[in-house]
């Protein structure tokens, strides 16, 4: 078994010669006689020609499938966490396919809300909700809150007042307590939530988790309904999350409460001979830990998965810029993206695979370094790629299994605009999320002849 942490850490595997692996590409990727690529009935360097590059490309049937997936694993109330990806489309497609969604800030909630998604199908995370963002959680009436700081309990106590009202709709709101069980996740330390020394939730050996409990409780207008933990993300050890349930068990048991939330934090494969448990198999080991831990039946069971939903179902789509040979040193390519559209390998050493499309199945002997465009040492988009022999100036370069926090962290940095997003599906391609232009970099500046200055 590969060591996740070496892998989130660049020490992964030997990078592979051979064609990437079908694992890592969308659901219905294929390869035509010409040995070009096509996912969802389209040819992905026409879609590059047609849209431009950057371009972010969704397979929306793979991201149907893996909504169907989670709702078969973990049934009703298994949340989509919105912070892997989030725009209305996708919003509205995770509600069609029977997921409620999990948004963890006021700009989050206001997209859901955009996007049709009925409030009780909402769960409001945060470790920081402000007055405003928790005020209109309680006049919506979301389906779940999860309350993680004794401020915020505060908070709800003041907006509630004694009567348990908030304007004419009467309370209770569900809240769920968001518990940190101790349990350190085999991952990249910047994405740990489930340890003792943690910004997330309350500690359950230091007995603030049973405080809120009691403080939650003793609050008109608020209904406790069950626990929440989540110990991390890019988890590829099912037996963590088994661990966090046995923990929490002795604790969650004598309260009486009829529902747990696991988060989420699935791992997934991103490149060459990378292994990660499937949702099914991370259910199983959830529900069997909960069984022996003598948590019943009647207890609902849910997740909150992300990564694990969006992250294989989208590729980026890159055109190649300059090719700088160092003799002796390293060859790098650069492209027309960069950090600002995956900030993931300068975060966390994050590793990917590059491929060209036009030639899905040829070998892929030379080494270079796929960079960005950005005025940063650091912008590395794949540190030690495999490409073939006769890539060139002009040619599109995709990497995939960026769905996930690539689009979801993208940045202006050194004024790029934010490319645009397609979903692709039997034949036809719509964009979701329009390709920023020079003029929506100007947008929210303030100049010395515009009204409203300070």
């Amino acid at each position: 078994m590969l060591d996740p942490a070496a892998l989130l850490a660049g020490q992964g595997p030997e990078p592979s010669s051979a064609p990437v692996p079908r694992v890592l590409l969308p659901e219905t990727a294929e390869v035509d006689g010409a040995g070009r690529l096509r996912v969802g009935g389209l040819d992905v360097c026409e879609l590059a020609e047609r849209f431009g590059t950057p371009l972010f490309v969704y397979d929306e049937l793979d991201l149907r499938r893996r909504c169907r997936e989670a709702r078969a694993a973990f049934g009703e109330g298994v949340a989509y966490a919105t912070k892997a990806f989030l725009c209305r489309a996708m919003a509205a497609l995770a509600v069609e396919e029977g997921l409620w969604l999990d948004v963890s800030t006021g700009g989050e909630l206001h997209v859901a809300l955009a996007a049709g998604v009925p409030p009780e199908r909402l769960v409001l995370h945060g470790n920081n909700k402000s007055e405003e963002e928790l005020a209109q959680a309680l006049e919506l009436g979301v389906g779940r809150i999860v309350v993680d700081s004794f401020d915020e309990i505060d908070r709800l106590g003041a907006l509630l007042g004694r009567s348990g009202r908030v304007g004419e709709r009467r309370v209770p709101q569900p809240v769920l307590v968001r518990v940190t069980p101790g349990v350190e996740a085999h991952t990249h330390e910047f994405v740990r939530t489930g340890q003792d020394d943690s910004k997330f939730g309350f500690g359950l050996a230091s007995g603030a988790a049973a405080e809120a409990v009691a403080r939650v409780r003793a609050l008109a207008g608020l209904e406790l309904v069950g626990l929440h933990a989540h110990i991390g993300s890019q988890v590829f050890k099912v037996a963590s999350f088994a661990e966090a349930v046995a923990v929490l068990a002795e604790f969650f048991r004598p309260l009486g409460l009829g529902e747990l939330c696991v988060g989420g934090g699935l791992g997934v494969p991103y490149v060459t001979g990378e292994p990660a448990p499937t949702m099914a198999e991370w259910a199983a080991a959830v529900r069997g830990a909960c069984e022996a831990a003598g948590i019943g039946p009647e207890v609902r069971v849910t997740a909150e998965p992300g990564r694990a939903i969006v992250a294989r179902a989208g590729m980026t789509l890159y055109r190649v810029g300059t090719v700088k040979e160092l003799p002796g040193i390293r060859t790098y390519v650069a492209v027309d993206g960069g950090m600002s559209d995956n900030p993931r390998p300068v975060l966390y050493g994050s590793g990917y695979e590059a491929f060209l499309p036009r030639a899905a199945l040829a070998a892929r002997p030379r080494a270079v370094r796929v960079v960005g465009k950005h005025c940063e040492s650091g912008d590395v988009v794949v540190a030690d790629a495999r490409v073939p022999e006769d890539l060139a100036v002009g040619d599109v370069l995709a990497t995939p299994v960026t769905g996930a926090y690539g689009y979801a962290m993208a940045s202006n940095y050194n004024k790029v605009p934010r490319p645009a997003v397609v979903f692709v599906a039997e034949g036809r391609a719509r964009v979701v999320v329009r390709r920023e232009t020079l003029d929506d970099l100007l947008r929210l500046d303030v100049g010395p002849g515009d009204a409203g200055v300070a």
